[in-house]
């Protein structure tokens, strides 16, 4: 294979990635049309998946920037073909966010892609870098709440409505999370070519804790309500009242039994 034909390939889409379209597609299909005889089914796979394209997305962004910054080694790794198994940890960078909103209704960020910084020159490229990812999530929760806050939801189904409330929730957690300046998070990757080299040393050896550090806290009641209400704030200010949110979770935990209020479609 030559190299050229090798860097063709290194940036093909992956048929992965073009599955995990499709799904979105069928199931968001069967969720605006009521097509699906268990609606919450239709809810759950629909909004999984494009939590998994839009985690796929936000780590083509930190790849695509470490690219044009300098790192080419991103190619070669796999990281542009938007396969979610190519990435360094694909358990902490597919599985355990999608455990996550499962269990908790939280937009986990998670770990991925393995840039090599040292082919990187100049310091606004890294923070620019990791800055690439959260504003991904940025990207999604502004096209998820435009219909919200244009008030262009006449005619929407109200279980792709409830989706759609849903999928925002988890985009304005992911970003809040995203770029909280904690070591291991993408707010910290923002902060740190400007800090001290002593500081970024001695903080070094808390990265691979601080998504830990995180989860712990939202276990504190008093940290779990501040954020919550922080999420609350904002989906509000969008137009995207407590009951859509409400209903577009308690579709998509469909096993729980899904509040027949929430279930009906027009």
């Amino acid at each position: 294979m030559t190299t050229a034909a090798a860097r063709r390939s290194d940036r093909r889409i992956s048929p992965v990635f073009v599955g995990i379209l499709a799904v979105t597609a069928v199931t968001g299909w069967a969720t605006w049309s009521g097509f699906a005889e268990q609606p919450g089914v239709a809810v759950f796979l629909f909004v999984t998946a494009a939590w998994v394209v839009s985690l796929c997305l936000h780590e083509y962004a930190h790849a695509r920037t470490a690219l044009h910054s300098g790192d080419i080694s991103v190619g070669a790794k796999g990281y542009l073909t938007l396969n979610p198994l190519k990435y360094t940890h694909a358990l902490l960078s597919i599985v355990l966010p999608v455990v996550f909103v499962i269990m908790g209704g939280i937009g986990l960020p998670g770990g991925a892609v393995f840039i090599e910084r040292g082919r990187i020159r100049g310091r606004w490229r890294h923070s620019l870098i990791s800055a690439a990812g959260p504003l991904t999530n940025v990207v999604f929760a502004a096209l998820l709440t435009a219909p919200f806050w244009l008030g262009a939801l006449d005619g929407v189904p109200r279980d792709f409505r409830f989706a759609l409330a849903f999928l925002a929730l988890l985009e304005v957690s992911a970003t809040i999370l995203n770029f909280l300046p904690v070591p291991g998070l993408d707010g910290y990757g923002i902060l740190e070519p400007w800090l001290p080299y002593g500081v970024r040393r001695q903080v070094e050896p808390f990265a691979p804790f601080g998504l830990l550090f995180v989860f712990a806290l939202l276990w504190v009641p008093s940290v779990n309500n501040a954020f919550f209400d922080a999420i609350d704030t904002i989906l509000n200010g969008l137009g995207i009242g407590d009951f859509d949110r409400y209903c577009g979770q308690e579709l998509y935990r469909f096993w729980q039994g899904t509040n027949e209020g929430c279930s009906v479609s027009p």
